[in-house]
């Protein structure tokens, strides 16, 4: 897990629901996350931070650490080979075994241009871990245009 020690806003609303399996349906293990909203989609290189609101659903309830050093959500640029790791707080009471939904907010710092050109486009990975290993799915974000401020 590597350079997650940048500026991170992480904020959880946990939904708790006390759901019924169905006997012969076992729950999932691993979590699960959708993208519900990314803005500005058009951004100035070093200016505006990225929002993106994601929805999760876990039916152990084990998202997030109660450590601050420990990362569990990766981001991927699409331009870039190395991730990001945030740190989520936990989203249960107690650490206990809860089936959960909800969503939370994740603020990615101003992206940059690599190149020399104008304008570039990417595109933002989430995949979410929780505290048994099990990861998400993988979900991406619509294309996101960055726009040289400097010419």
């Amino acid at each position: 897990m590597n350079n997650w020690r940048h500026l991170i806003l992480v904020t959880g609303i946990a939904v708790w629901a006390l759901q019924a399996c169905k006997p012969d349906e076992p729950a999932p293990v691993a979590p699960e996350i959708a993208i519900l909203h990314v803005a500005p989609t058009i951004v100035g290189a070093f200016e505006h931070p990225i929002e993106v609101t994601l929805f999760y659903r876990d039916a152990q309830g084990d998202i997030g650490e109660a450590d601050p050093d420990s990362a569990s959500l990766r981001v991927r640029d699409s331009r870039l080979n190395a991730d990001d790791w945030y740190h989520v707080p936990p989203l249960t009471p107690n650490q206990i075994e809860l089936d959960i939904e909800g969503e939370f907010h994740v603020q990615i710092p101003p992206l940059f241009l690599l190149g020399n050109g104008e304008q570039e486009t990417t595109t933002l990975s989430f995949q979410l871990f929780d505290r048994a290993g099990n990861p998400s799915n993988e979900v991406t974000s619509e294309t996101i245009l960055i726009l040289d401020t400097l010419r």
